[in-house]
């Protein structure tokens, strides 16, 4: 029974790594996405400085699934948690590289006036952070219907993302002259497809590890 505790409070500790992981690339996409509303080239040049953080918040967390793995020898469902943590931390951590890359964009922007008001993007990325919270929930809660769900707003990104690209296109189309702006525009939502994407990855390994049943749900 002691040893049983003891495991718990470890698990435990380990979804709060993933936590903490989670809320710092959280933070970090909705600092770039400021940054670019607001030509903010400190901020950007700050995001892109802290990009050792996730890394080594993801090394952390896989230590400490190891260390559990060899330790604890956990089998069935225990071990599925512990699995779906190194994936998820890996799927943070490919998030968080996404933060930079739209970082680095306002830096290659800047100086620049925008060829239209951006209000897509911003939508996007708010859409996405809160995929992000609602997965990181579902994994700790092991709620797979909130994690179903979570995997039916990608489609919605995928919408907005379709839609900012043929608006991009038909804009460079009519102006020869916006076609570089528009392309870095149009990378910044790919970034953001990209990081709904991640996500629902993470959903997928909360179901596998309430049900042991791997689901592919980012078709």
């Amino acid at each position: 029974m002691v040893m049983r505790e003891h495991f718990n409070e470890e698990l435990s500790e380990l979804h709060n790594m993933v936590l903490r992981m989670g809320s710092v690339v959280e933070e970090s996409i909705d600092r770039a996405i400021d940054s670019l509303l607001q030509h903010d080239m400190e901020l950007a040049e700050g995001i892109i400085k802290d990009d050792d953080i996730p890394d080594n918040m993801e090394l952390e967390i896989q230590d400490k699934c190891v260390t559990l793995i060899a330790t604890q020898q956990p089998l069935a469902k225990d071990l599925r948690t512990i699995c779906a943590a190194l994936k998820i931390s890996t799927d943070l951590e490919r998030i968080g590289d996404y933060a930079v890359d739209i970082a680095k964009t306002t830096i290659r922007l800047k100086g620049q006036n925008y060829i239209k008001p951006l209000i897509d993007i911003p939508q996007m990325a708010k859409t996405t952070i809160g995929m992000i919270k609602d997965a990181l929930d579902s994994y700790v809660n092991e709620n797979v219907a909130l994690a179903e769900e979570v995997c039916v707003r990608d489609d919605v990104i995928d919408g907005i993302y379709r839609n900012i690209f043929h608006e991009m296109i038909s804009i460079m189309m009519d102006d020869n002259s916006t076609i570089l702006q528009a392309m870095y525009l149009l990378l910044v939502a790919r970034y953001i497809e990209r990081i709904a994407d991640h996500t629902t990855n993470i959903c997928e390994w909360v179901i596998y590890t309430v049900t042991g049943e791997k689901k592919n749900l980012n078709d």
